[in-house]
């Protein structure tokens, strides 16, 4: 074999080695790629993808697993999904009486994993920031709160705090679903009312009972006045009914015309007089 023979082998042999080596940097390349394009999602995290994606949609999200983002025509974007609490320092909301009440309270809500409302929070809030994510909810709450209380009147809101809280859920998860959030949990603080009314009435119902006096300075028709009335003793019998009470004497007969004064804690009184049915109003 002459010299030029054996140095067109030994080119040849180099070619080959070198297309070999590029092929598999190649190969490890695109495998590398692969790998790096398949994106896996935590259990604390959605997975947006977002470009091009099957059936049309504007958005693919999936809790848990993984999927393949292909480059160019796809990306993607992850959503935390941390509890937000929340402070609503709820006052003045008008009952459907017309009595300001105050109900601060503390919500708790999160991103929705449910497969129906995830596009929303996609749609909705990817890019936003945390506190955006807050704020928005946080508008929604107070909207709803104030709906709730509109429609219940004080004594319901102070008494039944289950139903309350249920109406509130109800009405709150409603709205929050249309942006991609769910409500986690509801604390309302206190209860309270601007003029007062729901301090007097716990008050009175501490106190046990009211006591009703006779008082000739209420209008008593003419020919029932009587300048040697004995005033009435504690009265044993009554009933409360929302913000009225209703009582009678011994013979089972409504007290009318008369003052009724409630002793309550701390030397406080509620006065009133009592209509042709024994009935006199708290307020």
């Amino acid at each position: 074999m002459t010299y030029l023979g054996l140095l067109a082998q030994s080119s040849g042999s180099q070619m080959m080695l070198i297309l070999v080596i590029c092929l598999v940097v190649i190969g490890l390349g695109m495998i590398i790629f692969f790998f790096s394009r398949y994106k896996k999602c935590t259990s604390d995290r959605i997975l947006v993808i977002y470009g091009k994606t099957n059936g049309g949609q504007s958005s693919k999200c999936m809790h848990g697993g993984g999927a393949f983002v292909w480059p160019v025509i796809q990306a993607f974007e992850y959503l935390d999904l941390t509890p937000i609490p929340i402070d609503i320092p709820l006052e003045g909301a008008l009952d459907k009486e017309g009595n300001r009440v105050n109900a601060p309270s503390t919500f708790t809500v999160g991103i929705s994993t449910d497969p129906s409302i995830m596009s929303n929070a996609a749609e909705r809030l990817l890019g936003l920031q945390l506190t955006q994510i807050r704020d928005l909810a946080k508008d929604i709450i107070f909207g709803q709160m104030r709906l709730v209380i509109a429609s219940l009147d004080i004594e319901t809101i102070n008494s039944d705090r289950d139903l309350l809280i249920n109406k509130i859920s109800d009405y709150v998860q409603n709205e929050l679903s249309k942006v991609g959030l769910r409500l986690i949990n509801v604390n309302i603080k206190d209860i309270t009312d601007n003029s007062g009314y729901l301090t007097a009435l716990g008050k009175w119902i501490s106190a046990g009972k009211p006591e009703v006096t006779e008082d000739l300075s209420s209008p008593i028709e003419a020919e029932k006045m009587d300048t040697n009335l004995t005033p009435l003793s504690p009265c044993e019998q009554w009933h409360v009914e929302g913000s009225e009470i209703q009582v009678w004497d011994m013979k089972d007969e409504p007290i009318r015309r008369a003052s009724a004064e409630l002793k309550v804690l701390y030397g406080s009184k509620l006065l009133g007089t009592t209509d042709d049915e024994g009935i006199v109003k708290l307020a």
